[in-house]
Parts: structure tokens; sequence; C-alpha cells
């Protein structure tokens, strides 16, 4: 029987992970344009930092880890009954794989707050873990790419947050519809339907409306408790429609007793006017709701237009995060690039930069001992110039070394034979045109690197 793995995760090889570091390395060097610096944070957190950060349904996602040794230690027979199963979680398992990188990030924002220069503007890039039921686009294990700025209050780190979505994008050559929305918007519309207390029941149930639809979402929203008259008010304002100013200006009416409500659209509208010059879709969408319960102001997500597939990035403001941690009034917000999907609309597009799959771009033949020394040094030169290149290790016949350039989609081989070393040149073959030159290694480098 064949060794497997567990389900929601995945093998990369050479050429997966070529393109994965691509997207990394892509995303990374955006970040870093914007004055971001990283860091990183252990796999595994304690319980108690993780439970109660994402609402009811993303405590039960948490994967929860064993005690080490005896785990059974002081728990009867009683305490595996019934009712008592939920406590019993917690004296089975004090540590967790991190659902997310924003909540360790507030963790170690207020572990380390003496050491860190305010505004802190940091990046991460690891994988995360949800107990989720693996489908299409949505994994168990897979990478966040994050950059959150923390300690300042400013609507310019949600401007420059979107600027960096549209740079990313741009670079990937994927187009994008950048979806945005405010809490305190949805907080203003539970309080004029007279729901204030149901926020987040509201906020869970029509965050999702594209997936089961709006009867479904209207039917989660009775079972919730919400009343029947409140249901009806939402319509409107879940189907609206019209450009971002329309919306706008019928929101103000809408929310016209509710002063958080008020503010929300503020602040829309000011980073909806700051970046008016962006290449992406940018649409004001107030059924993004983004279920994380610690989002208090703008939330943002994107989705790819020419692929059917989930969000791909999504973030938002969290003026409370790291109050949770005994470290109140420090604002922030942030975006979550996720790379594993935008790695699978980057592979239905074929958007790759062929340099992007190519690892080796010159393998030396070897037909024996005396050759293999005499190709040494030039590949040593070629090395130190930056030319990715590999000699075959067994002096096998030519044909099985050719086969193997295919295989790789080697661009160029170098032949090295008596003639060669007597003449101290190398024979470059160019794999696609079958065209061959007789070269010095100063020639053979130039050919390479144009």
């Amino acid at each position: 029987m064949k060794p497997s793995i567990p389900k929601g995760t995945r093998d990369f090889g050479p050429q997966e992970m070529a393109r994965r570091a691509y997207i990394f390395n892509t995303i990374r060097k955006v970040y870093s344009l914007y004055g971001f610096q990283q860091i990183e944070t252990p796999a595994m957190e304690n319980l108690s930092t993780l439970m109660g950060k994402y609402g009811e349904e993303g405590d039960k996602l948490l994967f929860k880890l064993l005690n080490s040794g005896d785990f059974r230690s002081g728990i009867t027979c009683d305490d595996w009954q019934g009712d008592t199963i939920g406590h019993l979680t917690t004296r089975l398992s004090e540590k967790g794989l991190r659902y997310d990188l924003t909540v360790p990030f507030a963790r170690y924002v207020v572990q380390h707050r003496e050491e860190l220069q305010m505004p802190f503007r940091r990046y991460q890039i690891q994988p995360v873990w949800r107990a989720d039921r693996p489908q299409k686009g949505r994994y168990r294990e897979f990478y966040q790419c994050d950059a959150d700025v923390v300690g300042s209050d400013s609507l310019l780190n949600e401007v420059e947050l979107m600027q960096i979505v549209d740079t990313v994008f741009q670079r990937f050559g994927v187009k994008v519809c950048i979806k945005i929305n405010n809490r305190k918007i949805l907080s203003g519309i539970a309080e004029v339907i007279g729901q204030a207390d149901k926020i987040v029941d509201i906020t869970v149930a029509i965050d999702k409306l594209d997936k089961i639809g709006l009867d479904a979402v209207n039917e989660e929203l009775r079972e919730a408790g919400i009343s029947e008259e409140a249901v009806e008010k939402l319509q409107p304002i879940i189907k609206l429609s019209g450009s971002n100013t329309e919306k706008i200006a019928v929101m103000r009416e809408v929310l016209v007793g509710s002063e958080v409500g008020q503010k929300g659209v503020d602040e829309v509208e000011y980073v909806l006017s700051k970046l008016s010059t962006l290449h992406s879709q940018l649409e004001l969408d107030l059924t993004l709701a983004r279920g994380l319960n610690y989002y208090t102001g703008c939330i943002f997500e994107v989705k790819a237009l020419d692929v059917e597939i989930g969000s791909i990035t999504g973030g938002g403001r969290y003026d409370n995060l790291t109050g949770i941690f005994g470290l109140p009034g420090l604002s922030g917000v942030g975006i979550s690039f996720g790379a594993d999907r935008i790695y699978d609309v980057l592979n239905q597009l074929d958007l790759y930069p062929e340099e992007v799959l190519t690892a080796t771009q010159l393998l030396f033949v070897n037909f024996g001992e005396k050759e293999a020394d005499y190709a040494l040094p030039i590949l040593r030169m070629m090395r130190e110039k930056g030319v990715r290149c590999e000699i075959y290790p067994d002096a096998v016949k030519m044909k099985k070394q050719m086969q193997y350039a295919n295989a790789k989609n080697i661009p160029f081989v170098a032949i090295v034979g008596e003639n060669e070393m007597n003449e101290g040149k190398v024979t470059l073959k160019n794999m696609l045109s079958g065209e061959q030159s007789l070269l010095t290694p100063e020639e053979l480098l130039k050919a390479i690197e144009n």
C-alpha cells in the first residue's frame, strides 16, 4: 500500500516550488517597497492565545495538539461523559496550530512592545492550518502572506494596503476586483433595523451570500433569532447596486440615525477617494462582512475576474485585537494574500514568466573523468557570474544525457570532447533551435547571458 498525506494538504515538486517562490518573492518585494519588515512566529501557539478570537465557527476549525506525555493524567472516566467534552478539550490540549497570522502577530506586538518602533509595519509569509472540509481552493494547510500596520489610526494605511494589492496583482498580470466595506456600516445597519445585539449573527450570515445565495442567508438570519421585520429591512441593503458614489449616498440616508454607521460611511468614502488611480476594479460591497470577529473598521476582499475561485486576498482594520492580550488602544490594519489560491489562479491563466520555470540554464555533458576535470573550472566561473548550471554526474551515453536535458527543460547544453579541450573551447548547443557554436569560456558566458 502506497503512503499518503492527509486530505487538504499537498506535496510540491520542483516545478511547483519554482512557481510558489515566484509568488512569494513578488509579494515580498512589493511589501519591502512600502517599508514593511519581515517577522516569523511559531507554528503552534498556546490555545489561550487562539481561542475566542475567530468567533464560534473559527474556534471549531482550530487544530488542537494533545499535551505531551500522558495527556490523560488526572482525567477520570466521568470526565469523558456527555457535556464535559468541551471542557475536557482544554485539559487534554494546551496548544494549537495557528489559524491565521494576525492573532499571533497581535500576541507578538504585545510581547515585544518595548522593542518595537511605532507605527510598526510588518510582513509575514508562513503556513497556517484550519480543520476545514477540503474542497477546490480550500485547504487544511496553506500559506498566508500578511502585511500589517499597528500603532496608527490613519486611513492612509488602508489606502497604501490597497495600493499594495493593486501592485501585486498588476505584476502577476491578474485582473481583480477589490471589494471594500466597513464593519461600522454593518453595525449601523444592525442598529437601524433594531438588531444591534445580533451584529455577529448578521455578519456571519450575509458573508455567505456568494456561497449559499439570498434565500439561505435569510433563513440563517431567521434561525439566529432575527425578526421577520428586521430581515425584510435588510433586503434592499443586501441587494443594493449602482456606482460606489450612489451606494454611499443611499447608505448616508439609510444610516441617518446611526452615529457609528455614518462614521463607517465617512471612512469608506475617504479610502475610495484616494484610490481613484488604481488599475484594479474597486467596489463598495455592503454584503462583504468577513466573518472574523476582530474587525472593527474598513474590510477588504479581492476576487479574480477571470477565474472561478473564492477570495484570493482579504483583510481589514482591527482596533481591539491587542486589547485581548492586555494592550488596549493599539489600532491595527492588515491584509493577507492567499498564496495557494493565487497559485491556482496563475496556473489556470498560465501567467508564469518562462524564466521562473527554468531551474538549470546550462548542462555540461559528461564524457569521462578527463572531460569533467576540464569542465569543472568553467562551471565554477559560470556559477560565479550567476548562471545556473550543472554537469551530468555519470559518463553515460550522450542520448541519455540529452533526454535528461529535455526532461528538465534545460535550454543549453555544453559539450566537451577531445577537439574542444585541444582548442580550449566548448561546443554550445541550443536545445530549442538545435544550433551549435564553438566558443571560448568567456564567449560561452556571454551567449548564455544574452
